[in-house]
């Protein structure tokens, strides 16, 4: 069970005030300063053996990569993601080329390494990012055709958030961090 609670003092203020939005500011823009850093937090991110396989198709709106990616969203998401003022595509690089050898069995972890920097960064520029995977991956994956050997893996809307996170936000405990993978969820 989730409980309500707020984070304790001490957390960055970064990390204690993040949230994932459901409304975003349609008129807000992400400028190309504003990506360059975004993305640059992504690159500076740990991975094992400094492979950084990790890879981003970005559309801002007005732009024919964000028409692109705009029909495959899940009518879930498309309710607000269309609003954000950037769309992230994240892809990793799983596989050597065309073959089934792994390029690094890290690579989802480093992925995850890198978007969580660019979110950091995001709420560090006044943004937020809400990552999500409520998109047709097949079709998805058929329009941007990335190269052999990299998986598209998820999205991540960045903008301006309208409202704040929601009060009381539940969040699991602590205790259950440390106990779930060996007994009974509360």
């Amino acid at each position: 069970m989730r409980h309500p609670q707020e984070p304790p003092s001490g957390m960055h203020p970064l990390l204690a005030e993040r949230f994932s939005p459901y409304r975003f500011d349609p008129s807000a823009v992400v400028d190309d300063h504003a990506l360059g850093l975004l993305l640059e937090a992504a690159r500076w991110a740990p991975s094992a053996g400094n492979s950084q396989p990790w890879g981003f198709f970005v559309g801002r709106p007005g732009e024919p990569e964000h028409d692109r990616v705009l029909p495959h969203l899940a009518p879930s998401s498309a309710r607000w993601a269309t609003d954000a003022g950037l769309l992230v595509v994240t892809l990793t690089r799983r596989h050597v080329d065309d073959t089934q050898l792994l390029y690094s069995e890290f690579a989802d972890y480093d992925l995850g390494q890198a978007v969580a920097h660019m979110t950091v960064q995001a709420q560090a520029m006044g943004l937020a990012a809400h990552q999500f995977r409520a998109f047709d991956l097949e079709g998805l994956a058929k329009e941007l055709d990335p190269n052999p050997g990299w998986t598209i893996v998820s999205m991540v809307a960045v903008g301006k958030a309208v409202g704040g996170p929601p009060e009381g936000r539940a969040r699991r405990s602590v205790a259950h961090l440390r106990s779930a993978p060996w007994s009974p969820a509360e």
